[in-house]
């Protein structure tokens, strides 16, 4: 049994399981004077004949009628202005790809419990746009977006089709609960590699043919303690753990680990939830009586309202509550007002509501493709942003191998939108995004907490 066959049939129950739950945006003129006006010409001198004078004509005979002297010519017509310049041609707009497609596969949980529709949709958005301006040597790119409906049943039939059957270049910007898990193992086996837009279960940071653009749960743990710690100078560090899944806890326990390790310093508390379901107050008042100054503190989001309204009905603003990025959303926002004021959570990205310039172009393509704006939007955007410049650097036949090819050669892509480069590579696991910014609810809108990222060390 391979060790992806063995990662997969330990995972992949208890995956299914918690989300079996969780389902209940010329020129210009010359400077300097004018020139003065050209003097009129001289008058030309008369001639003999201007110069006499005109003789009287002479007298009529008497009985006689005079003739009329003749009318004098009509004034000359005056030139006609010269014809203006012809107006230079407007600029030729680039001409729509219509070249052979090529294929690109998406699967996300687009029906069912846990929903990431927006990943998808901005990677779309991403290739439309490319299309519209020649696609890539006049090729357009078509993503063909498979919804797993949050079942492996639904994994499993949409990666089989699109690897199998439409023969798929690549996987790009997939959103999905349990997409990496059930199907890290066919990747491998086929070369299909995935530029994974939300990286979700632990399989997808644990894969040589998956890569996330996301910081996911686990790191997200690991940064969120150091941020505690080191950023905000907490010595009472404390973890509350509600996202429950008994094969999913040694992911969990290493993202802690690692935070120690870098640390050098240990938790003050930490507790976790019996099931799911548990209401989370009871674990945030022990987290009070043992003096915990900062938590960090998982889960989904009905957690995340949760957790809002106990630190308002118990009183709890005096601890620094610190959720994972499915806390981060203005659902949870404008539901929990004033309630979450101090809440805080992890942004993976540039935050999305931030003003900041290099969110320019996402948040206008978003706006442009009507898609919301989330995280979950700029990991569609940035997985499809990177796969464009990759395909741009592809020398011949764009195909799978070629395609696998240049992945493997990516090991440093810079982006303002991730403290980290991203990376693909040739290596046995993919976790490039190893930071993150962090934000806070103020009267019920997230606002950034600081303007610089946590990175974590090595």
């Amino acid at each position: 049994m391979t060790n992806h066959t063995l990662m997969r049939s330990l995972l992949l129950p208890a995956v299914l399981a918690a989300f079996a739950l969780l389902a209940t945006a010329c020129a210009s003129d010359d400077d300097g004077a004018p020139e003065p006006p050209a003097p009129a010409p001289a008058p030309a001198p008369a001639t003999q004949a201007e110069a006499a004078p005109e003789s009287p004509p002479p007298a009529a005979e008497p009985g006689t009628t005079p003739e009329p002297e003749p009318a004098p010519p009509p004034p000359a017509e005056p030139e006609a202005p010269p014809e203006p310049p012809p107006a230079p041609p407007p600029e030729t707009a680039p001409a729509e790809a219509t070249g052979e497609p090529i294929l690109v596969g998406n699967i996300s949980s687009l029906t069912g419990g846990a929903l990431f529709p927006e990943a998808s949709a901005a990677a779309k958005a991403v290739f439309d746009r490319v299309n519209a301006a020649g696609g890539i040597g006049g090729r357009p790119i078509e993503l063909i977006i498979e919804d797993d409906g949050g079942t492996p049943e639904g994994a499993a039939t949409a990666a089989r089709k699109l690897v199998e059957q439409d023969d798929v270049v690549a996987m790009v910007g997939s959103a999905s609960t349990l997409e990496c898990v059930v199907n890290a193992g066919l990747y491998a086996e086929a070369g299909v590699y995935s530029i994974q837009g939300t990286g979700v279960d632990p399989l997808c940071f644990l894969s040589p043919n998956i890569s996330p653009v996301n910081t996911g749960p686990y790191a997200g743990i690991t940064v969120s303690l150091y941020y505690a710690s080191e950023t905000l100078g907490f010595e009472n560090i404390c973890n509350v753990n509600l996202f429950v899944v008994p094969d999913l806890a040694p992911a969990f326990d290493a993202a802690v680990a690692r935070w120690e390790e870098l640390t050098g310093k240990s938790l003050a508390f930490r507790i976790a939830a019996a099931t799911l379901q548990d209401d989370p107050t009871p674990l945030m008042l022990q987290a009070r009586d043992a003096g915990c100054q900062a938590v960090v503190i998982d889960g989904v989001e009905p957690h995340a309202l949760a957790v809002g309204r106990a630190i308002e009905a118990q009183g709890l603003q005096d601890i620094t509550w610190i959720g994972l990025t499915s806390y981060y959303t203005d659902a949870i926002a404008s539901q929990l007002g004033s309630a979450g004021n101090g809440l805080q959570a992890n942004s993976e990205f540039e935050p999305y509501g931030s003003t900041s310039p290099v969110l320019d172009d996402w948040r206008q393509l978003m706006i442009d493709s009507d898609i919301a704006l989330t995280s979950f939007a700029q990991g569609g955007y940035l997985a499809a942003t990177i796969f464009v410049d990759v395909l741009g650097g592809v020398d011949g036949e764009i195909t799978r191998e070629s395609v696998a090819a240049a992945l493997l050669a990516l090991d440093r892509y810079d982006t303002p939108l991730l403290g980290t480069p991203y990376s693909f590579g040739d290596a046995a696991i993919h976790a490039p995004n190893q930071a993150s910014k962090f934000v806070v609810l103020q009267d019920g809108a997230w606002v950034t907490a600081l303007d610089e990222w946590v990175v974590l060390p090595n």
